[in-house]
């Protein structure tokens, strides 16, 4: 059974703060078969590495609940996170997740990364369109995220 995008009791999904909110209306708001469009073209959005990170991929972590080889880093930026990601441009679908998620964390507060309800990739309506496994991988993102900002330093 494909889970719902919208809780079964017809609430609205909790925040997953301003951009990943305004991301997920961005999907809901296309039909089913432009969905997935709309996910490669945020695989094309996906900032490159600045030098510093591209030329040390060691200070990357690798995100083993994708098939593809994702790695990302999250690091304080004043008040705030922003999240570096990267992940091959053969994989698209992966790499849109990737995209999606660096847009939406970055700019946070550690406490709105944490606040991000863990099943956000199953609220994109998506679950037609990628696979299960595919939106586990996200979800695994997401996850990594979350424990990168458990342990930054404080502010």
């Amino acid at each position: 059974m494909t889970p719902p995008a919208v809780p079964a009791d017809g609430a609205e999904p909790a925040s997953a703060g301003p951009v990943l909110d305004g991301i997920r209306e961005e999907f809901l708001a296309v039909d089913k078969p432009e969905r997935l469009q709309l996910l490669l073209e945020f695989a094309n959005e996906l900032p490159e590495l600045p030098p510093r990170l591209a030329d040390h991929p060691d200070l990357l972590e690798r995100v083993d609940e994708c098939q593809s080889p994702v790695f990302i880093v999250l690091e304080r930026e004043g008040t705030g996170v922003r999240m570096h990601a990267t992940a091959p441009r053969e994989a698209p679908t992966t790499r849109g997740f990737a995209s999606i998620l660096a847009q939406g964390i970055t700019g946070l507060t550690p406490e709105q990364v944490l606040a991000i309800p863990e099943d956000f990739a199953l609220t994109l309506g998506l679950t037609d369109s990628v696979s299960p496994l595919r939106l586990r991988g996200m979800t695994g993102m997401l996850g990594r995220a979350k424990r990168q900002v458990r342990e930054l330093p404080a502010a």
